[in-house]
């Protein structure tokens, strides 16, 4: 899959989730950040990234380099997506269905985030099995990779979208 170049994009930057972590050593407790960032360009363009630090803002700053370099294009159809899908990764598994313009994005959180920063404006989620919010982004991600077109998969059969549509 060809790399997106993240310099040309207008993206936004969403924190989905900030993890405190803490590790005992012999003088006590040392404290550290871990921040699960979402950007995207809201039309079509998303990524996800974690940045680790021992500050928030370096921890969140981390996230958006990483995000940007994991973006992923996804096919739209109008506000919504082309067909239904189901994305897994680890225990995550997010169930995503087109719905009907006017019908808004109905999602939990993580999910929320993804689609929203992807330009998806009618869909609904269900986000199943865990609520992990690194997983159940991934997740999501998984699923909108996935997702093809009418006429992508008309191109892989050899056959033309009005053979495919019926």
């Amino acid at each position: 899959m060809a790399r997106i170049d993240s310099s040309t994009l207008d993206l936004k930057e969403r924190l989905v989730a900030i993890n405190r972590v803490s590790k005992t050593v012999k003088g006590g407790r040392i404290f550290k950040f871990a921040a699960l960032m979402v950007v995207g360009d809201g039309k079509g363009t998303v990524g996800f990234g974690i940045g680790k630090s021992g500050e928030v803002p370096d921890a969140i700053r981390k996230g958006i380099e990483d995000a940007k370099k994991n973006l992923i294009k996804v096919p739209l159809k109008g506000d919504t997506i082309p067909h239904e899908i189901l994305g897994a990764y680890g225990a995550g598994r997010v169930l995503m269905k087109p719905a009907a313009p006017g019908t808004g994005v109905i999602a939990g959180g993580p999910v929320r985030a993804v689609v929203e920063s992807a330009g998806i404006k009618d869909i609904r989620t269900k986000a199943l099995r865990s609520n992990n919010p690194c997983n159940v982004v991934r997740a999501t991600i998984s699923g909108l990779k996935c997702l093809r077109t009418a006429s992508q998969v008309a191109e892989l059969r050899g056959k033309n979208v009005s053979e495919i549509l019926k």
